[in-house]
């Protein structure tokens, strides 16, 4: 039987940030791991991290823009993780967001962008041939924890819609090597701006815009062992509908924000001290659409304990 890493060393709460939007879109990457914590076990995580661009993509043309100079996010999470049971878990993630531009008038926006909560579910676990395969059924939502301008991207930081998202992820391990893949639909909200009238590609004379829904698929490989993780990410994000930025003009909600990711997740448990660990990361656009080719790099702190007295 292959070597199985124990699961009260999950890594619990990494933060993967990829730029959605020309600012940034942070995402809880816990709902994308194929390992669970076990029953009465909780995971507390704080995690910071910045993200930076100084070109993008104005629909497929790619350019500069000295009003902006380079346009940076620094996000400040909180986030736990919860294990009702050995095959069900419940996460949330807090996030308090900055941007700033080092160029021109525009000024940056900081709050608590918006809070996030997942559900996942280990819905089949079964060895196969000499490793384990396992799916996972994740279903999460997001909903804004202030009044932050969705209108104002570049430095808006966030979109200030209601998500709903349905995730499938499997994951095969043998020894101490894993590949896994996932695919999400995000639903989003329609969302209010501060204007009575606004242009896509027609003119609409309504405060409301109908906000696109997404798609988000990536594939992983990596080593795992008792104290060091290492995994290699590639993501892909789609807007189902949206419209390209229009030459020399501000972005909208509702653009097509389409992103290919390429990103590295780090882990080390800390032997002396059971259930701290340290995750490390980032990741870079290697193609996009009316979205920012942004670096991005994080870390974070997390510590697993039993929430109940063991015999």
């Amino acid at each position: 039987m292959m070597k199985i890493l124990p699961l009260y060393f999950y890594k619990c709460c990494i933060v993967m940030a990829f730029c959605l939007t020309l600012t940034q879109f942070a995402q809880a990457q816990t709902e994308a791991d194929a390992l669970m914590i076990p029953k009465n076990y909780f995971c507390a995580a704080a995690v910071y991290s910045h993200s930076s661009w100084d070109h993008y993509w104005e629909g497929t043309f790619k350019r500069d823009n000295p009003n902006l100079g380079t346009v940076s996010t620094n996000t400040y999470s909180l986030g736990g993780n919860y294990g009702l049971s050995n095959r069900i878990n419940l996460l949330f993630m807090v996030p308090y967001v900055k941007t700033n531009a080092s160029a021109g008038t525009l000024r940056g926006e900081q709050n608590f962008q918006d809070l996030s909560a997942a559900i996942k579910w280990m819905a089949v676990k079964e060895e196969l041939g000499k490793g384990l395969f396992s799916f996972h059924a994740i279903l999460s939502g997001s909903v804004p924890l202030s009044n932050y301008q969705a209108d104002y991207l570049p430095l808006s930081i966030g979109l200030h819609s209601k998500n709903v998202a349905l995730r499938g992820l499997l994951n095969y391990q043998t020894g101490r090597f894993f590949v896994a893949g996932a695919g999400q639909y995000i639903r989003r909200s329609n969302i209010t701006i501060d204007r009575n009238s606004y242009y896509t590609t027609e003119m609409h004379y309504t405060n409301e815009v109908k906000m696109p829904n997404v798609t988000n698929f990536f594939v992983s490989s990596g080593y795992r062992s008792l104290k060091f993780n290492a995994e290699a990410v590639l993501t892909k994000v789609t807007t189902l509908g949206g419209f390209d930025i229009r030459k020399n003009d501000m972005p909208f909600p509702s653009n097509k924000m389409n992103a290919t990711l390429a990103g590295v997740i780090l882990k080390y448990s800390f032997q002396s001290i059971s259930g701290l660990e340290f995750t490390a990361g980032g990741n870079y656009v290697l193609k996009g659409r009316n979205v920012g080719q942004t670096r991005t790099f994080y870390g974070g702190v997390y510590y697993v304990f039993s929430t109940k007295k063991e015999k």
